[in-house]
């Protein structure tokens, strides 16, 4: 599958500053501040909202949920639970790597190192994404592979832009919540290395099309403050 046009992110800081826009059903994704957007060529997976995340359900599809957000990186939380989902998978390598959650935060600046090369991949996917501001760099918390990974690895979607944190296995234990805490500031640094810079948006997603799982999972108390 292709996701070169893929949005990316999760939300940070003390508020979330959305802009203002049109009027939206109430309990729909759009009034909560989501825009939901699918994998180029897959079935989208079904998001419904929860007040402050979202749950997911679907057999062999992907997309994502995706909102803007403002402010200087620090820490981001949220709890979640997976009650089915897909084995696990080498999210190292592009085609396989299904996951049944990932979580994106977008940072609005490049790599110190970010070469020509890359940031032409950038102009060719913020072509075919239109209007939608792609991030220029990506930090990705993933309940899904193996638990064998590196604990940080280029993205094989992102061409360097992004760097992955599988923070859940896939053989972790379902129907059971989990707390996460992640500090954005330190984790960019540590990817990039150097200062973050601020956040433009974040994006929940799932990807289940080459195992063809299915999927039952939610994400909650999703919320941005200083870290302890």
């Amino acid at each position: 599958m292709s996701r070169l046009a893929m949005p990316l992110a999760v939300t940070l800081g003390a508020a979330l500053l959305l802009g203002a826009g049109p009027m939206h059903p109430a309990g729909s994704l759009e009034a909560a501040g989501w825009t939901h957007a699918p994998w180029h060529g897959l079935e989208p997976a079904r998001f419904r909202p929860l007040g402050d995340g979202v749950a997911v359900e679907g057999v062999g599809q992907g997309s994502f949920v995706w909102r803007k957000v403002q402010g200087q990186p620090a820490c981001l939380a949220w709890r979640w639970r997976v009650d089915a989902g897909p084995p696990p998978t080498d999210l190292t390598r592009q085609g396989g790597d299904d996951r049944a959650l990932s979580i994106a935060v977008g940072f609005a600046g490049w790599p110190p190192r970010a070469t020509a090369w890359q940031r032409a991949r950038h102009a060719m996917a913020q072509a075919a994404a239109g209007g939608h501001d792609l991030p220029k760099s990506v930090l990705i918390y993933v309940w899904g592979g193996t638990g064998t990974e590196p604990s940080s690895f280029p993205s094989p979607w992102l061409h360097g832009l992004g760097k992955v944190r599988v923070l859940r296995p896939a053989h972790s234990p379902h129907g059971q919540w989990f707390e996460q805490r992640v500090n954005l500031a330190a984790d960019w640094h540590a990817a990039f290395g150097a200062a973050a810079p601020p956040l433009q948006e974040i994006a929940i997603g799932t990807d289940t099309d080459d195992t063809r799982a299915p999927l039952d999972a939610r994400v909650e108390a999703i919320r941005f403050g200083p870290c302890p």
